[in-house]
């Protein structure tokens, strides 16, 4: 108990620098709520120095709670907006390319090379070896070929 009622403005203002030290490893934005509560706390107490522990705590909480629900609601959607939303997506970007067929291809599923990848690909109907298809959509990793008209 002599602890929490020597808690000083310093002593939050410490622990909000760890948490977002702690942010600052990985945390996907999980601290920074507690780490905006930590620095508002030390704001209040060089204003207010008189404030009980409990009364501390209880700022500390809440601030922290309210902090994380406004940057999950607000700022992680802006934050994983994107210019390029199929960088990452190998099949996604291969929508709308067409080539040649080097093989048969049955109706339903197989592989075939695209590029430098083997690509489990479907098709409706069968295709034989010269026809140009194009890659319709994908589903996962599954590319879906059609003929190219």
């Amino acid at each position: 108990m002599a602890v929490l009622e020597s808690l000083q403005a310093w002593h939050w203002l410490v622990l909000g620098l760890v948490l977002l030290g702690l942010e600052a490893l990985g945390s996907g934005g999980f601290l920074l709520g507690a780490a905006a509560a930590g620095i508002l706390l030390s704001l209040l107490l060089w204003i207010w120095p008189e404030l009980s522990w409990s009364s501390q705590l209880m700022i500390f909480a809440v601030s922290a709670v309210v902090f994380t629900v406004i940057y999950w609601r607000g700022f992680r959607r802006f934050n994983q907006a994107s210019e390029q939303p199929t960088l990452n997506d190998r099949a996604a970007q291969l929508v709308g390319r067409s080539w040649v067929l080097a093989q048969d291809l049955p109706a339903g599923e197989s592989k075939v090379q695209v590029g430098d990848t083997l690509w489990r690909v479907r098709c409706e109907q069968p295709l034989s070896v010269g026809t140009r298809v194009q890659v319709s959509g994908s589903d996962g990793m599954t590319l879906l070929l059609e003929a190219a008209e």
